[in-house]
């Protein structure tokens, strides 16, 4: 079963479970009565999604997030949903935890539950082509896929795209873990049938006010005494590989950027993707680039970096575009 399937599976058993009388509670919040007590101030808000403390803590440090009130964030299923501004934006903001099944339930939930525009995650990523993006780097994909989704096959398959005794050393032969195959997933939509997908493509609108927002953008070189060795950029019209496991190896990170042309490798973004489209929302994706695969992992300053490279980046797409109101009752 593929994560994606779990995630949804896990949603609902949560509804299942949760007690009537919590449930009902869960569904009065500060930030649902806000929009429904004032016609004049009812609008929608921007998604903002993340999953570790240090994207969090990036978001914190910049001062430019105001929460709505003292009471302004609600709990539920766990996760903790804040309802602010960011730098003047309306957003409701959520850490949702790493991996993809987490992203996929935390998402659905958001996305469920309260009045969002679209979808923005910001995060850190593996580059894997040091001659297109380094650590600090900023990337805007324009496509992400779900590369974890195998079907092992058999010792002595002739199918399968990963050939795992092509990686023996010092020589290349017979091994015993044979073939994977990658696999399509299924994505769903209120306005048409399912299908199988590789690729998820980022909303192409969403996509081109990113790189024309961000075009000229300074990102962050210095963190307290430890500076990146290069000037970071915005890496825009990628692809990125999503899976459940962080690419480090340089072997694995190489066969992904040679045969799907994947510059990038995180464990969120294709989640992010596949729960937006299937809920037919608008969303983009940046990743601050921490490590490059098969070398020495970065201390904690650059991955911080990355982080607060990829929330500015986030930050200045948010305020560069408009959002739509609700319409009144």
């Amino acid at each position: 079963m593929s994560t994606v399937n779990l995630a949804a599976l896990l949603l609902l058993g949560l509804l299942l479970v949760m007690p009537q009388q919590s449930m009902q509670a869960s569904l009065i919040d500060p930030i649902a009565e806000i929009e429904r007590s004032n016609c004049k101030i009812a609008h929608l808000r921007l998604g903002l999604v993340f999953t570790s403390d240090n994207n969090e803590r990036a978001l914190q440090d910049s001062g430019l997030y105001s929460p709505d009130s003292d009471d302004s964030s609600v709990d539920i299923a766990g996760r903790r949903f804040h309802s602010g501004t960011l730098n003047g934006s309306s957003i409701v903001y959520v850490k949702t935890g790493s991996h993809s099944v987490n992203m996929a339930t935390t998402l659905q939930i958001l996305l469920v539950r309260f009045s969002i525009h679209g979808v923005i995650y910001f995060g850190n990523a593996g580059s894997l082509d040091k001659k297109t993006m380094v650590p600090g780097d900023v990337s805007v994909p324009q496509a992400v896929a779900f590369t974890g989704v195998w079907n092992w096959k058999k010792f002595g398959s002739e199918k399968g795209k990963l050939v795992f005794g092509d990686f023996n050393y010092p020589e290349n032969g017979e091994n015993l873990l044979g073939t994977v195959q990658y696999e399509k997933i299924n994505m769903f939509s209120p306005s048409e049938a399912p299908k199988e997908v590789f690729w998820l493509p980022i909303t192409k609108s969403w996509y081109n006010a990113a790189t024309e927002a961000l075009k000229d953008m300074k990102l962050r070189k210095c963190y307290s005494d430890e500076c990146l060795p290069g000037k970071p950029k915005v890496v825009f019209g990628s692809k990125s590989s999503t899976s459940d496991f962080y690419v480090r190896n340089k072997a694995y990170g190489d066969f992904l950027n040679d045969n799907f042309d994947a510059k990038t490798a995180d464990t969120a973004s294709a989640s992010v993707a596949l729960t937006s489209l299937s809920n037919e929302k608008l969303f983009v994706v940046f990743q601050g680039v921490s490590n490059v695969a098969g070398e020495t992992s970065s201390d904690s300053g650059v991955s911080y970096l990355a982080s607060y490279n990829a929330f500015l980046a986030a930050t200045k797409f948010i305020n560069s575009i408009p959002t739509p109101r609700l319409a009144c009752e």
